[in-house]
């Protein structure tokens, strides 16, 4: 018998590591992830991150999401200058190198998340329709809760924030 099963597929989604210093500190841009959603995932820390909508480069829907979520615009995202550009009879591909790539395996939603470290200007929103609380951290503050509390931030942002945190 033939079965009629839809096939689904992982969403593709961008994230940004926000950095900036202020003397010899460091500051990570974080948000508490608020989207009214059922999953369970509201209230936990979170990274600027968003769904690459169809066609769209994937250094503009980083651009649009940190712009959407933080209310900052992107200044300089790391790679972003070694990508390459490719057009083929109307065909276009874009060549780029995130930061890191993350997969959820089981979970909220089927994300592959590529992060991109960046830094970014302008006055930080009070919130959003999906985020609250957005603010700077201090690096060491993040690195503590990262290495004892990862249930506290959004699944998809924590290997990233390991890697970069070190």
């Amino acid at each position: 018998t033939e079965t009629n099963m839809k096939e689904t597929f992982a969403i593709p989604a961008v994230g940004a590591i926000i950095v900036k210093h202020v003397g010899d500190e460091e500051y990570i841009l974080v948000q508490t992830r608020e989207k009214n959603s059922c999953d369970g995932t509201d209230g936990l820390l979170e990274i600027p991150a968003g769904k690459i909508r169809e066609y769209e480069n994937i250094f503009e829907a980083l651009k649009r999401e940190v712009w959407e979520e933080t209310g900052l615009h992107i200044t300089k995202i790391y790679g972003e200058g070694e990508s390459q550009f490719l057009d083929i009879d109307g065909n276009k591909t874009i060549l780029f190198n995130p930061y890191c790539v993350t997969q959820n395996l089981s979970g909220a939603y089927s994300l592959i998340l590529s992060t991109f470290l960046c830094e970014a200007e302008g006055e930080l929103l009070k919130k959003t329709n999906e985020t609250e609380d957005i603010r700077w951290m201090r690096r060491d503050e993040l690195k503590v809760i990262v290495a004892n509390n990862p249930e506290k931030i959004f699944l998809m942002h924590v290997n990233a924030l390991r890697k970069y945190l070190g």
